[in-house]
């Protein structure tokens, strides 16, 4: 009878260290969600702020406050604001290359097609923050890094979409697809970054259609 006892309190004692255990999990995993919740607010507010105000700059105030969150917040996420704007600018990127991926997706041939993404991407407003953004990489080699990781992404999205688009309506690309994207893209935020440094003209001024091969001719020759 004695050792039943021990058993049964040995067993006891496990279950409630499981429980224990299994609580503390669950505490940290919604913690863990709320962080992750906090991030994005904190994200999409700038981002939203960023558009409305292209060019402005926005304070860590005025994006806690559009956040729901303490100004402090943005530090211990993010480490500092201009890292906060390095992720909001290429979230607005990302989402402006979707809607290009639209417009894209409705040119009825290759030269329609370049000439209508080329126009939609100049016009895009979060081109200024992304700049910014680019600027702060090359400023603050500890966010050339996270810049990386964001345009890596956009590549890979990018070559993602053309691919699909050229495959089903039987185009081609004069050239390798990544470097299709990466040409295009480079030229696009290249002429951004010249005209917000001061280089007379506007991104108007650029042949950015002429950055791309995409086209449903046979090849010459």
């Amino acid at each position: 009878m004695r050792y039943k006892r021990t058993e049964s309190c040995c067993i006891t004692y496990n279950l409630g260290v499981e429980k224990k255990r299994t609580e503390a999990r669950s505490t940290s995993a919604r913690s863990r969600d709320r962080g992750r919740a906090t991030r994005l607010r904190l994200i999409e507010a700038t981002a939203r702020l960023c558009k409305e105000r292209p060019g402005a700059e926005v304070s860590v105030a005025e994006i806690a406050n559009a956040a729901g969150v303490f100004p402090n917040q943005v530090t211990y996420y993010f480490g500092s604001k201009d890292s906060l704007l390095v992720h909001a600018a290429f979230l607005g990127l990302l989402h402006d290359a979707r809607r290009i991926e639209r417009v894209g997706r409705q040119a009825p041939d290759a030269a329609t097609f370049r000439r209508n993404v080329a126009r939609a991407v100049l016009a895009m407003p979060s081109l200024p923050s992304v700049a910014r953004a680019l600027a702060a990489g090359i400023s603050k080699p500890e966010l050339a890094p996270m810049v990386d990781r964001h345009l890596q992404l956009l590549f890979r999205q990018s070559e993602r979409f053309v691919s699909q688009l050229i495959d089903g309506r039987g185009w081609r690309a004069r050239r390798p697809l990544n470097v299709e994207v990466r040409t295009f893209w480079s030229t696009a935020l290249g002429a951004v970054l010249l005209v917000r440094a001061g280089a007379h003209g506007t991104v108007t001024d650029l042949d950015l259609a002429g950055a791309l091969t995409i086209h449903d001719e046979p090849d010459p020759g």
